[in-house]
């Protein structure tokens, strides 16, 4: 009997471990459907046909309204790890002043940039001081000349 509710004790535990291991994936943006975006053609559609087609974008540009951004991004995660990006579709719609479609282009994972921090701390121009220099560099610098408050 213990024997029984050892092995089923066990099975439970080991199961909860695996569940707490399992991959999420998760969809984040724009649900774009690819046979609507490539439908849209420069000098035939506009504003309101692409609005139509695929909704109101992402973001629009910083600095002019004629850029709109659709983005879709899918990351998948591994239990408590950070999340990396498995697939990611940008469609960048540039409009000319008429508000007619002039440019589509489209990008993907190869603009996502992986920034790895080194050693939890930021990697910087300029020379490098030790503990004992940034203690004791001013030492003898106080009243020399060509500093504030030194006295010529």
């Amino acid at each position: 009997m213990k024997v029984a509710l050892f092995r089923v004790s066990t099975i439970a535990v080991a199961a909860a471990l695996l569940a707490g291991c399992a991959t999420t994936r998760v969809h984040k943006g724009a649900v774009i459907d690819p046979q609507l975006a490539s439908s849209i053609s420069p000098g035939v559609d506009n504003k309101a046909s692409v609005a139509k087609l695929l909704g109101r974008p992402t973001f629009t540009g910083e600095f002019t309204p004629n850029d709109w951004y659709y983005v879709a991004r899918e990351t998948k995660q591994i239990a408590f790890r950070n999340p990396r990006v498995s697939n990611q579709l940008v469609l960048h719609v540039r409009f000319d002043q008429a508000g007619n479609v002039a440019v589509v282009e489209r990008t993907g994972k190869e603009l996502v940039m992986n920034v790895e921090p080194t050693h939890r701390s930021t990697p910087t121009l300029g020379r490098r001081k030790s503990f004992f220099d940034e203690l004791f560099g001013n030492v003898g610098t106080v009243g020399s000349a060509g500093l504030p408050g030194s006295q010529q």
